[in-house]
């Protein structure tokens, strides 16, 4: 028995509107272009973004259907860049909407209080072709890494961060554009939190340079959780 017209089209259509629904309002995939978020992540990571961490935009828009959840210090959030809405960043939230925030030679003081970093011995790869130009370390959990030499050089004076906004910098922390050099973002701006990296490469295809290289996939961060 054949189907009708009707019945074909909707069989068409019925996965790729179950696709955008479930990316407007569960998950989202990102790659990471750039090195900011080194060692954390690493350029061309796949992440899949919790959408539902925060609450539910408009599709297309930055107004909020229902907000149940805000930012909290040290997650790895996904959001529109302030300066431009159609451009996405992926930053570590270090201070929220009424903490006071400084960095001192390096260090982050929130509300009056050093947060203690912790020197890393041990060798870490991230891509780079000289590892032994950088510094790790340990931050309330985190890994983060200044090139040697240049920590001291990383300050910013005390601010207060508004209401309904968010502070963020990225680990690799003299190699970040962030609100050290354009100021706060807006809760409004969030698209969710980074949840997973689901898929990881040294090289992408020369003829589509969206898709890795299946011969430099980083096999040891596939389906690794993006821990804040």
């Amino acid at each position: 028995m054949q189907g009708t017209w009707k019945q074909g089209l909707l069989s068409f259509l019925a996965p790729i509107v179950l696709i955008l629904v479930c990316r407007w309002l569960f998950f989202e995939p990102f790659v990471i272009p750039s090195g900011s978020m080194i060692p954390t992540l690493l350029v061309h990571d796949h992440i899949m973004v919790n959408k539902l961490a925060y609450g539910i935009h408009f599709p297309g828009s930055t107004k909020w259907i229902s907000q149940w959840g805000h930012p909290q210090a040290r997650e790895i959030a996904v959001f529109k860049f302030p300066q431009n809405p159609d451009v996405f960043y992926v930053k570590r939230i270090v201070a929220v909407g009424g903490d006071e925030i400084e960095v001192k030679n390096g260090k982050i003081w929130r509300n009056s209080q050093e947060i203690p970093q912790e020197s890393m011995t041990e060798k870490l790869t991230s891509g780079e072709v000289n590892e032994e130009a950088f510094d790790y370390y340990k931050e309330l959990g985190a890994v983060i890494r200044y090139r040697r030499g240049e920590r001291e050089l990383s300050s910013f004076q005390s601010v207060k961060v508004p209401e309904g906004h968010f502070f963020v910098i990225g680990d690799n922390r003299d190699q970040s554009s962030d609100s050290r050099f354009w100021g706060f973002v807006p809760e409004k701006n969030l698209v969710g939190r980074a949840a997973l990296i689901w898929l990881s490469c040294d090289q992408t295809l020369a003829s589509a340079p969206f898709l890795c290289d299946p011969q430099a996939l980083r096999f040891s961060r596939i389906f690794q959780k993006v821990n804040p």
